[in-house]
C-alpha cells in the first residue's frame, strides 16, 4: 500500500493537531510508537533469537536515547521487548545524553541506565544498538553531546564490534538539509514511523537508513492524509491506476511507440528501449535509428519496426502515425537532433505524449511543454538541466524537482538509488530501489520504453500514473524475481517486466 511522506519540518505542528484536534496527547503517542517499534522489530529478529528461556539465546541490547521525542520512544520500545520475552532487564542497558524521568520504569525493572559519560562501557558488548539519539526536531548537524554519542557509536563498530543498529524513525542526525560528511548513525534496520520522514529518501541520505521496516498504526490515517507532502509508491498500488488491455485489443489499440535512439557506439540503448515498450505492452514498437547502425539493428529486431531515421517532418505515413514518442536513448548529438526535437515539441504540443530521456534532456532547457511530457534525468543530467551542483540534487532533491516540473510543465521521472516523481500539479512520488544490480548502463533505457509504452496505450494520458507505474515496475521486476542478488543484462530484466507487466494488465476471459 500507500503510505504519505512528511518533511521533519512538518512533524512538530502534525504533533500539535493530534493533540488539540484528536486527543492524542504526547505521552499517548509515545507509547503506542515505542510498543509498534517493538512488535515490528521482534518479528523482523524472530528468526535471530530465541525467547528469553534460552540464556544463550537472550539479545543484549544497548538503548542510546536523547533528550527527545525519539528516544522516549527508545525506552518504550525496551520496556515492550522485555514484556515481551524478546529480551531480559539483565540482558539490557540504558545510555541516557541526561538524566529522563521516563527511564524510571525500566530502572524498577532493574535494567541499567547511566547517563552518557563520553565512552562506552567495556564490560557490556550488546547485539542489539536502537538508536533514539536524536530525532526529527534537529535542524542542523549534531552538535554537543548527541554528536559526541553518534561518533563514539562509529568508533566502536569500527573497533571490530558487530552488532545490528536500528534506528527509530530516522537515523540520528539526518535531517532535511543534511549533506554527506555531516554525522550521522549507519543504520542496519530504520523503524520508520508512518507517516514515513520525506529525509530518509533523499539519495545521499537513503543508505544510512539502511533496510526500513514500516511502523504504523500510530497516527489517524485523516491526519497523516492533511500533512503529507509525498507518497511512497509500491508496483500493486502504482499498477493499478494503468487500465489492463482489454482481451480482444489489437497491435494499434495498444498504441504505437515510436522511439528515436541510438547512435554509432550506442546501439544498445536503441535495443534497450524498444524491448522496453514491448515488454510493458506497446502494441506496436517502431525504432528510426541513424543509417548507420540501421543494418545491424534490423538483422536482429524480432517485434520491433526499425527504420532508418529522416526528417520526421516528411514522414506522412499516417499508418505509422505513433501514439507515444521517445526521443533520447544513446541518441548522440548527431545531425537532425534539434530538428527532430523541434518536431516532437509541435506533436507533444498537440497531445502526443512525449518521453525524453538521455541525450534528448540536455535540449530541453528553457523549453515549457503542455503537459504530455516526461523527462528521465540521472542526476548529472537534471544537475544541467537545472544548473545547479550535482551535489545538492541528490541531497535534497524534492524542492528541486517539484519547481522543475511546474517550471517546465511536465513530469520529471528522477533516477537515481531512489526514485523520484514529480508532477506539475504538486503530485510527489518516491520509489524506494536501493538495488545495485541497475547500477548498470541500460536500466535506464528500459525504464524510458516502460513509459513510452504506457503512455501509448493510456487513455486519457496521465504522465504521473505512467511514470509512477513506469518506476514500480523496473523495481519489481528485480526484486520479485530474485534478480536483485545477480548481475544482470537489461535484455534479460525486460523478459522479467514482460511477465510481471502481462500479470497486472492482461485479461483473462479463460482462466
Amino acid at each position: 500500500m500507500k503510505h504519505g511522506l512528511i518533511s521533519p519540518e512538518a512533524v512538530r505542528p502534525m504533533d500539535a493537531e493530534a493533540s488539540a484536534a484528536w486527543g492524542l496527547s504526547s505521552s499517548v503517542l509515545i507509547e503506542a510508537a515505542g510498543r509498534n517499534c517493538a512488535a515490528v522489530l521482534a518479528e523482523k529478529l524472530s528468526g535471530l533469537f530465541s525467547k528469553a528461556e534460552d540464556p544463550k539465546q537472550v539479545p543484549k541490547i544497548l538503548v542510546m536515547a536523547g533528550s527527545g521525542n525519539n528516544g522516549a520512544d527508545a525506552l518504550v520500545m525496551l520496556r515492550a521487548l522485555i514484556l515481551s520475552g524478546l529480551c531480559t532487564a539483565s540482558s539490557s542497558m540504558v545510555i541516557v545524553s541526561c538524566r529522563r524521568d521516563d527511564s524510571l520504569t525500566l530502572e524498577k525493572m532493574g535494567v541499567p541506565v547511566e547517563e552518557w559519560q563520553g565512552f562506552f562501557p567495556e564490560d557490556f558488548s550488546p547485539d542489539i544498538v536502537i538508536d533514539g539519539i536524536a530525532g526529527t526536531g534537529i535542524t542542523g548537524a549534531l552538535k554537543g553531546k548527541a554528536h559526541a554519542m553518534v561518533l563514539a557509536l562509529g568508533k566502536y563498530a569500527e573497533a571490530g564490534k558487530k552488532y545490528l543498529t536500528v534506528s527509530v524513525d530516522i537515523p540520528s542526525g539526518l535531517f532535511t538539509g543534511w549533506q554527506p560528511g555531516m554525522p550521522v548513525v549507519d543504520a542496519d534496520f530504520t523503524l520508520g514511523i508512518v507517516p514515513l520522514k520525506t529525509c530518509i529518501y533523499a539519495p545521499a541520505a537513503r543508505i544510512h537508513a539502511g533496510r526500513i521496516l514500516v511502523v504504523a498504526g500510530i497516527f489517524p490515517q485523516a491526519l497523516i492524509n492533511a500533512y503529507a507532502e509525498a507518497e511512497l509508491l509500491d508496483w500493486p498500488s502504482a499498477s493499478a491506476a494503468i487500465p489492463p488491455v482489454r482481451a480482444d485489443s489489437y497491435k494499434y489499440s495498444r498504441g504505437l511507440a515510436e522511439i528515436h535512439a541510438g547512435s554509432e557506439g550506442s546501439a544498445g540503448a536503441a535495443r534497450i528501449a524498444a524491448a522496453g515498450a514491448r515488454s510493458a505492452g506497446a502494441g506496436l514498437v517502431r525504432l528510426l535509428v541513424d543509417k548507420d547502425i540501421y543494418p545491424l539493428l534490423a538483422s536482429s529486431a524480432g517485434g520491433t519496426m526499425v527504420a532508418p531515421a529522416k526528417d520526421p517532418s516528411s514522414d506522412t505515413n499516417e499508418r505509422f502515425r505513433a501514439d507515444a514518442l521517445l526521443l533520447g536513448p544513446g541518441w548522440g548529438t548527431g545531425p537532425g537532433r534539434r530538428k527532430t526535437f523541434a518536431w516532437a515539441l509541435e506533436k507533444e504540443a498537440a497531445g502526443t505524449p512525449l518521453i525524453l530521456d538521455a541525450d534528448a534532456i540536455r535540449l530541453a532547457a528553457g523549453t515549457v511543454f503542455h503537459g504530455n511530457a516526461i523527462l528521465t534525468p540521472h542526476p548529472g543530467e537534471l544537475s544541467v538541466l537545472r544548473n545547479i551542483a550535482r551535489e545538492d540534487v541528490l541531497g535534497n532533491p524534492r524542492p528541486i524537482l517539484a519547481e522543475a516540473a511546474k517550471e517546465l510543465n511536465a513530469v520529471i521521472l528522477f533516477k537515481s538509488s531512489v526514485m523520484i516523481i514529480a508532477s506539475p500539479d504538486g503530485r510527489l512520488g518516491v520509489v524506494d530501489g536501493m538495488v545495485p544490480a541497475l547500477g548498470a548502463g541500460g536500466s535506464g533505457d528500459l525504464l524510458a520504453g516502460f513509459c513510452t509504452a504506457l503512455a501509448a496505450r493510456t487513455k486519457p494520458f496521465d504522465p504521473y500514473a505512467c511514470a509512477c507505474a513506469a518506476a514500480t515496475l523496473l523495481i519489481e521486476c528485480v526484486c520479485r524475481k530474485g534478480l536483485d542478488r545477480k548481475f544482470i543484462d537489461p535484455l534479460e530484466l525486460a523478459e522479467s517486466a514482460a511477465e510481471i507487466a502481462g500479470e497486472a494488465w492482461l485479461e483473462n476471459l479463460h482462466g
